[in-house]
């Protein structure tokens, strides 16, 4: 059933939540705030979208005359009202959720916590035709697109911090997700978390994620039956087919099940880049009146040819030009085959009104054959070696969370307990077979004479467990008006490396330390809320990758960032926004002058936040921001380089969406995405630099009926000027991207 929002009349609107199963409790806004605040709302989208016509239109809604029927704004959600642990509802518009999963705190709303978060929505993942989590990051202001050095694989810097895709979660785990590139069609959301998170989720499997975190909320079945398939097309020949089943069951509807099964393969924009991506889930769950339990399993497939690799700077002394977007240097016969399997398993249990225990396992399996040949760049002509990298990866990952959440109250004080343990156990095999490397230039096609090497059979090269205990109270007074949290977690790592020729250990590290947290909230009023935080972040070292290093295979101490956070955010009914300042210190390695690659530095990252979401006037959505950070090298190698820009951090980034409802013609939706990144620096020393890029993307849609059945036509085009430019410098190891040519996507998806 639908929920009509309480309060008194708005003139000529209804706001209606499409979601029988919405606590009406955790509803933020009612009629009366959203009366209220109107002309507020009105006043700030004049920033983002049609100023005349947004006026004109709000000016007709407010005369129209009590008896006279319009259209209700529809907020469809996913949410449940059962006790537990539900996934937070849609907000209004559709692109972002009211809340995300905090870790140890399980799923919150981003009003309530001391926490900078985005939830982005299945409907975002749909309308933007997003095929992996870079495209969905995108919208966030504080995330940098990159790819792994001479592999295919996402990679993000976040608050201008790195975060590889090994340190991806779903649903809170670690170690499930596919470890280099993950197909969305069978998930719901894509949640960032911003800051460090070391107390929030313990300590992630790799070395990054000091500057937040990103989770994953599969799809699972909701209470409308879901049966829909998606035809696309993507120019120049990249043809894909996705279904998409779900159905709920049982006298009480207590039983769901739901599926998606992809295949997408073809040329996509970069010429002779051919990948092929397949793609089957089963999600399954069972809502009791006091257990809930989920499973969800998938096989992920990518096979990538000829894909572009990135290019290695560290040789020049000035910047060249970024090559068309649309050429591809690889070099002939390169290729990366990978396979992800997973499967995790989570269960509720309502022991008393008050009281709830959870549990949540999870395991995964990658397997990778490739053949690479990185760039390095040898002259401002686009000369360079392309060197040739033969491997094959290996690994096996389990992983789980134990713990309670005990509600209570001593006197006026509300307390909310958290208290569980998280573990996990990996083992990595791999192999590799490096050889000569052969000239080529990256405005030319890319050399056809290298041959590549047998790396052999996988051994093991690294084997790692890492476990916690976390404890902590919120405690909530003056109304619920004043949040305070404590919390630590004591963490250990124990971290071994083996030689991958011999078997020989050459690395044992064992430590244990204590991450805290400590946050506080306070309701201003119902529409803003203030916030801050002090967390530390805590993440497994590197293992070294460096040719010329001396420890090359070791793994290194794991890094710890410490982070202070004040913002506020807030929440006008039909659209939010937030602001935040922060500061973190996170220690960083470097190559030192006897080849040792050793954990002596230090990088201080200081920025302010500004970011807005939802739909200020009906028709007209918005979402973007911009955020600004000072990336200084406190402490470098001798002193050479301190007081530099880090690597890959530009000064400022910024991106702005909009979509607005045409109103001559009902079910078609246009918009537009600009998206400017400011210069970043390639290496430490500061003296090369890519320059800054704007890029704008446009899309539509048209929704309607065809034979009774409704089908949604879609559109998308990203950089549609084409223009050519440098995307991302690394934080790490002086590598660059190319940047995305004018791509075009279509689709069909018709739903039954």
């Amino acid at each position: 059933m639908a929920i009509i929002i309480d309060g008194p009349p708005v003139p000529a609107r209804q706001v209606v939540v499409k979601d029988n199963r919405y606590r009406e409790s955790q509803m933020r806004f009612t009629g009366q705030k959203l009366s209220s605040t109107l002309l507020l709302g009105t006043a700030l989208a004049l920033v983002f979208a049609a100023p005349n016509y947004a006026l004109a239109q709000s000016a007709d809604d407010a005369t129209a005359s009590e008896g006279e029927t319009t259209e209700a704004l529809i907020i469809e959600g996913e949410a449940t009202v059962e006790a537990g642990d539900p996934t937070p509802p849609v907000y209004v518009g559709g692109q972002v959720a009211t809340g995300t999963r905090l870790g140890a705190f399980g799923n919150k709303d981003t009003m309530d916590t001391p926490i900078a978060a985005t939830g982005y929505t299945s409907e975002l993942i749909k309308n933007q035709q997003a095929r992996d989590i870079s495209d969905v990051m995108d919208n966030d202001p504080s995330v940098i697109n990159t790819n792994g050095f001479g592999t295919f694989a996402n990679r993000f810097t976040i608050r201008g911090f790195d975060l590889t895709a090994d340190d991806v979660s779903i649903d809170g785990l670690y170690g499930t997700a596919p470890r280099q590139s993950v197909a969305l069609e069978m998930f719901d959301r894509v949640e960032v978390v911003k800051g460090a998170s070391g107390f929030l989720n313990g300590m992630a499997p790799s070395s990054g994620g000091l500057g937040g975190n990103i989770n994953l909320v599969p799809k699972r079945a909701g209470d409308d039956p879901v049966t829909s398939f998606t035809g696309s097309y993507g120019a120049t020949s990249e043809v894909g087919g996705h279904f998409d089943f779900g159905r709920r069951f049982g006298s009480d509807d207590q039983f769901g099940v739901r599926t998606n099964v992809l295949h997408r393969a073809g040329e996509a924009s970069i010429e002779n880049e051919d990948r092929e991506t397949s793609l089957g889930s089963i999600a399954l769950d069972y809502r009791g009146d006091d257990t809930r339990v989920t499973f969800d399993a998938a096989i992920n497939k990518l096979s990538v040819e000829e894909g572009r690799p990135t290019v290695r700077a560290n040789n020049l002394t000035s910047m060249l030009d970024a090559p068309s977007g649309s050429h591809n240097f690889a070099a002939a016969g390169t290729y990366s085959d990978l396979e992800d399997k997973f499967a995790q398993v989570r269960f509720e249990y309502d022991a008393t009104e008050s009281t709830m225990l959870y549990t949540a396992i999870g395991a995964h399996t990658t397997d990778e054959d490739s053949d690479f040949s990185s760039v390095t760049l040898t002259s401002t002509d686009g000369s360079g070696d392309f060197g040739r990298f033969a491997t094959v990866y290996e690994r096996e990952d389990v992983s789980g969370v134990a713990g309670i959440r005990q509600e209570f109250e001593t006197g006026p004080v509300k307390h909310e307990l958290n208290a569980g343990t998280t573990a996990m156990w990996q083992e990595a095999r791999t192999n590799w077979d490096f050889g000569t490397s052969v000239a080529g230039n990256i405005y030319n096609s890319g050399p056809s004479n290298i041959v590549f090497g047998d790396p052999g059979d996988a051994n093991l090269s690294s084997h790692t467990i890492l476990t916690s205990y976390f404890l902590a109270d919120t405690v909530s007074f003056f109304d619920d008006n004043i949040h305070l949290t404590g919390g630590v977690r004591r963490q250990n790592v124990k971290s071994r490396g083996y030689d991958r020729l011999t078997g020989a250990k050459n690395s044992n590290y064992d430590s244990s330390t204590n991450s805290p947290m400590l946050g506080f909230v306070g309701n201003v009023t119902d529409q803003i809320t203030v916030y801050a935080n002090y967390i530390e972040g805590l993440e497994a070292g590197k293992t070294v990758t460096e040719a010329t290093a001396t420890n090359r295979g070791e793994t290194l101490a794991p890094y710890t960032t410490e982070q202070m956070e004040v913002g506020a955010k807030f929440d006008f009914g039909t659209f939010g926004g937030g602001i935040a300042v922060f500061q973190a210190e996170k220690p960083s390695a470097f190559l030192n002058s006897s080849n040792l690659y050793t954990t002596d530095g230090e990088q201080r990252n200081r920025g302010l936040e500004l970011t807005a979401f939802g739909e200020p006037i009906i028709g007209t959505r918005i979402l973007g921001g911009i955020t600004f950070i000072d990336a200084e090298l406190t402490k470098t190698e001798n002193g050479t380089n301190n007081g530099n820009t880090a690597p890959g951090v530009p000064e400022y980034q910024a991106t702005l969406g909009a979509e607005y409802d045409l109103p001559f013609l009902d079910g078609a939706t246009v918009g537009g995405r600009l998206i400017h990144t400011a210069a970043q620096y390639v290496n430490t020393a500061n003296t090369v630099e890519i320059p800054s890029w704007t890029r704008f993307d446009v899309s539509a849609r048209y929704v309607t009926e065809l034979y009774d059945y409704p089908v949604t036509f879609r559109a998308n085009v990203e950089n549609l000027t084409d223009n050519d430019y440098w995307e991302t410098a690394s934080t790490e190891t002086s590598y660059m991207t190319v940047g995305k040519p004018l791509t075009a996507i279509f689709s069909l998806t018709a739903d039954f």
